[in-house]
């Protein structure tokens, strides 16, 4: 299985002080497909700036995500006869980049198969890599314990430079900038044979898509391997292929899509675990199934109609490979459902305390305002007294000729309500 650290390993070796390919050749192509010029270079002899800049395109056909920028692809059956597409790559490495004809065939091959409206440059390099045994716990023992031998393709866009103003030395003057031609990163590759565990698999080619939009299937199959989409097209697939049939009765289909990737997300977390448990390294990625598809679609509550629909479009576009699960789901687009729902949590939360609190703070108002007498009081006492509480810190109690009295001073025109009778003083 394609590994980073394999990747990294041979990456790490695309400088200058550690270098070691042997030739580069390439070729021009127009926008009619017609070559242009060829190269044919020995590289260490190049100079400086030619040097770091084909190196940093070498980098380039080896760089993005596993499984969606680069994909390991292996050999159709009948591709590893007797001169089929293996043998052909094997005896182009083997020749170092020197036979002319096996060059001007993979310039062929590609020119056929490539689909791309413009101009392009071809690069291939070859290079011997003398693997360094190394330790379980990653420390290198000084000793070979393999020369992997690999060619390296990269295919960049060619485009012409902006339209602009620059500065003319010849006419010290301001004027129209000259435009040229300008070889871009790559848009695809392959590395032959593929890295796999610090080994070579000539049963493999490891493929190289800057846009994981359009894996360029044709040339693929051109390269004898079966067609393998990309991460980026496992989900484009799937997501289309559920929204067609859930669009018609469902009115907010993409939030229902939203869902069915959640669940699949947690279906991926709870397998993921029980594999930790059970096998050492890494585990193996999940496929989705037509029964997984099932199981997601019904926790959304799709109609049983609709989920068999599903299910026979899936059969039909899967039939070859099944997509890996976690391909499938928007990460980003999960978690930007998670923080608008805690956000909106939050704000439930937060409205729901406001009210506590206005319904507290009115409840308070009403007791100070209005208190309500209580029962035992009404019933049991021979007097009483119901006023508002600054008016009934203002009540003493007095002694006139041997009888006890409550005073309540009164302001002129107070209103005052005696036993239901209202009366001013």
């Amino acid at each position: 299985m394609l590994r980073n650290k394999d990747i990294l390993e041979l990456k790490r070796r695309f400088k200058k002080e550690a270098c070691t390919f042997t030739k580069m050749c390439g070729c021009y192509v127009d926008a009619n497909k017609n070559k242009v010029v060829e190269l044919n270079e020995t590289f260490l002899n190049l100079e400086d700036e030619e040097f770091y800049k084909y190196l940093e395109i070498a980098k380039k056909a080896l760089s993005g995500t596993i499984g969606n920028n680069l994909l390991e692809l292996r050999f159709n059956k009948e591709e590893e006869e007797p001169g089929k597409m293996q043998q052909y790559l094997l005896g182009l490495r083997e020749s170092g980049l020197k036979n002319p004809d096996l060059l001007e065939h993979l310039f062929d091959l590609i020119i056929e198969n490539y689909d791309y409206v413009g101009n392009y440059l071809i690069l291939i390099f070859h290079d011997a890599y003398d693997v360094i045994t190394k330790t379980n716990d990653d420390l290198k023992i000084d000793e070979s314990e393999e020369v992997y031998q690999y060619l390296l393709c990269a295919i960049c866009p060619v485009n012409l430079s902006k339209p602009g103003l620059g500065y003319r030395e010849d006419e010290n003057r301001i004027g129209v900038r000259i435009q040229d031609w300008v070889v871009g990163v790559p848009d695809t590759g392959f590395l032959f044979p593929s890295f796999i565990e610090r080994s070579s698999d000539i049963h493999s080619i490891t493929y190289y898509v800057r846009d994981a939009k359009d894996s360029h299937p044709d040339f693929v199959e051109a390269l004898g391997c079966g067609a393998k989409r990309t991460a980026t097209e496992e989900q484009q697939t799937f997501h289309a292929m559920v929204k067609r049939a859930i669009a018609p009765i469902i009115e907010k289909s993409d939030d229902v899509l939203l869902e069915i990737q959640e669940n699949l997300n947690a279906i991926v977390e709870e397998k993921e675990a029980i594999m930790e448990d059970m096998v050492l390294g890494e585990p193996e990625e999940i496929t989705l199934t037509s029964d997984m598809i099932k199981e997601v679609l019904t926790q959304s509550e799709i109609p049983d109609e609709t989920v068999m629909q599903i299910q026979e479009h899936f059969e039909e576009e899967f039939h070859d490979a099944l997509p890996i699960v976690k391909h499938l789901v928007d990460e980003k687009a999960i978690e930007k459902n998670n923080k608008v729902k805690k956000e909106q949590k939050l704000l439930e939360e937060v409205a729901s305390l406001k009210e506590e609190l206005k319904i507290t703070k009115e409840t308070s108002a009403e007791a100070i305002a209005d208190p309500a007498p209580k029962p035992e009081a009404m019933e049991y006492s021979d007097v009483f007294l119901r006023m508002n509480p600054m008016k009934a810190e203002k009540v003493k109690s007095q002694t006139i000729d041997g009888q006890k009295y409550l005073m309540i001073p009164v302001e002129e025109d107070e209103q005052i309500n005696l036993n239901g009778v209202e009366t001013t003083v």
